[in-house]
């Protein structure tokens, strides 16, 4: 039986004085529309005092909050522009055709208003501030006792992070990119092309592009592929539909309109508790609804999908003037959702 406590328990009282003493505190010296939020991160700091938490551990998460906030204000005033991460080698050298690929990629998006985010090392990563510009460009570094250095191009720029830990700097590559493009390289990127694919079979990152591209003739990509059929999805490790979690190339053209093709109908997403929020570009034509409830059924957990010209109740009301369609997503098929997206994108209202 959960334990009852009266009003005059002494546990309730001090928690209930350091509620107050916080609430006074945020109010004198840190104001804010969030201060329930900021409140429960102070509780969290008293609790880790509570329960004597180790000098170490202490200053991991120091050193994590530290980066994360920095990066969250350097990215804040970008955050109307859409943006895509390209990862690739530190190693390729500027003659190469894949640094000359992701050179001609990152100039188109940034033609279409895009801005690209990379690590700011050399090879891929110079490449793709080299076609976006250093006005278009953000820099994630990491510090590494070799290898990584910024480059030149986004070196001292006011858009340049540095990080400590490949956590904190990992979280910004997916969280500030509406796109995943990656091209040839070693151990890192390949960790974060299954990690991109496994934050967004999971669930745990909203749908978005992730577009692995070669040099023009390249096999790169297409051997990588291929392990992945012949050992995964043979093996029953993925279901066939996650191979439509990405998109594989060899031509930077065809990347870049990959990349814009998803955003041509589809704008966002979110859960409002258990209703799933798809936002629109514009209202979809009632033939591709009603294509769309027949067609992809076996991914609704009850009733069917409905169309709102407004935001739905408990959305708090962003993007306002985007229509809706929702639905009660199963939550089990990546795959089919991008599928959906994708005929959403293909609607002509």
């Amino acid at each position: 039986m959960k334990e009852v406590e009266s009003p005059s328990d002494p546990r309730a009282a001090q928690r209930q004085a350091r509620a107050e003493a916080i609430r006074g505190f945020l109010a004198q010296y840190a104001p804010s529309p969030h201060d329930d939020l900021l409140a429960q991160m102070l509780v969290n700091i008293c609790r880790l005092a509570a329960d004597g938490a180790d000098r170490g551990d202490l200053k991991i998460l120091n050193t994590a909050l530290a980066e994360l906030r920095y990066a969250f204000k350097v990215f804040q005033p970008y955050a109307e522009v859409p943006k895509v991460t390209i990862f690739g080698s530190a190693r390729t050298p500027e003659e190469h055709p894949q640094y000359q690929a992701a050179r001609r990629f990152a100039a188109l998006m940034r033609e279409h208003g895009w801005m690209v985010i990379t690590g700011a090392g050399n090879g891929i990563m110079r490449a793709g501030h080299h076609g976006a510009t250093r006005e278009a460009s953000f820099g994630v570094a990491i510090s590494l006792p070799f290898e990584q250095e910024t480059n030149t191009i986004i070196a001292n720029d006011a858009k340049l992070i540095n990080f400590r830990y490949f956590f904190t700097r990992k979280l910004i590559f997916v969280k500030e990119a509406e796109a995943i493009a990656l091209f040839p390289g070693g151990f890192g990127t390949l960790d974060e092309c299954f990690e991109a694919l496994t934050l967004v079979q999971t669930g745990k990152d909203s749908p978005k592009p992730i577009v692995l591209c070669d040099e023009p003739g390249g096999t790169y990509w297409r051997e990588w592929r291929r392990h992945v059929e012949t050992v995964l999805l043979h093996a029953g490790m993925i279901d066939p539909t996650d191979m439509d979690l990405f998109h594989l190339t060899d031509r930077a053209e065809d990347a870049a309109e990959e990349v814009l093709r998803f955003y041509r109908c589809y704008h966002s997403s979110r859960f409002v508790d258990d209703l799933f929020v798809i936002r629109l570009q514009r209202p979809l034509a009632a033939a591709t609804l009603a294509e769309v409830d027949d067609t992809f059924a076996d991914i609704v957990g009850k009733g069917g999908f409905e169309q709102f010209l407004h935001p739905v109740e408990g959305e708090e009301g962003a993007f306002p003037e985007r229509p809706r369609l929702t639905f009660y997503y199963n939550r089990r098929s990546a795959g089919r959702l991008r599928l959906l997206i994708d005929r959403i994108n293909r609607d002509v209202s």
